[in-house]
């Protein structure tokens, strides 16, 4: 099957708004993923090393005794972006096996997973710095008018274009 194009991302912006506002409504919560990521994590640890869990003020809000870390819809709701990413992905005909690299020179595929992984754990720990992901920093936060809110997407993007001159390079 021959990829389709994407989505006009003015159409994308648009039906999330709508997805945002009917979490809202349905939920009463916004939208975010970095405190499933945190709740799924702790249950990780809560496996391997029950006792450590209990004995932490922070992690014990999450897990232990009586507790389940299910026990927040943000966890369905990163497993139905998953779910949605993966059938979306697959009825436009974009489902490929293989790593994606660009056209840089020297960077091995292990290199490249590393570096993801690697960037995604940065992500996650300045996420919870941040008392929150982009989506929900972004999504929900801007959405309330949260000043601190807008006042990270502005350092987001910022951050972004005085970045981007030291990387374009590796995509020419």
């Amino acid at each position: 099957m021959e990829p389709r194009p994407f989505w006009n991302p003015y159409v994308a912006g648009v039906a999330l708004g709508l997805v945002l506002l009917g979490s809202f409504l349905l939920l009463g919560f916004g939208l975010g993923a970095s405190g499933a990521a945190n709740r799924l994590s702790i249950g990780a640890a809560e496996l391997v090393a029950p006792g450590a869990i209990e004995t932490s003020a922070y992690f014990s809000r999450y897990a232990g005794p009586g507790m389940n870390v299910l026990d927040d819809f943000m966890v369905f709701e990163v497993l139905g972006v998953f779910l949605g990413g993966l059938i979306g992905a697959y009825s436009a005909g974009r489902i490929r096996r293989g790593i994606t690299m660009g056209p840089s020179q020297g960077v091995s595929p292990a290199a490249r997973i590393g570096l993801a992984v690697l960037g995604g754990v940065f992500m996650g720990v300045a996420a919870r710095l941040a008392r929150g992901c982009t989506s929900g920093q972004a999504l929900t936060g801007g959405s309330l008018l949260s000043v601190g809110s807008w006042v990270f997407m502005m350092a987001v993007f910022v951050g972004g274009y005085l970045t981007a001159p030291l990387v374009r390079r590796q995509w020419r």
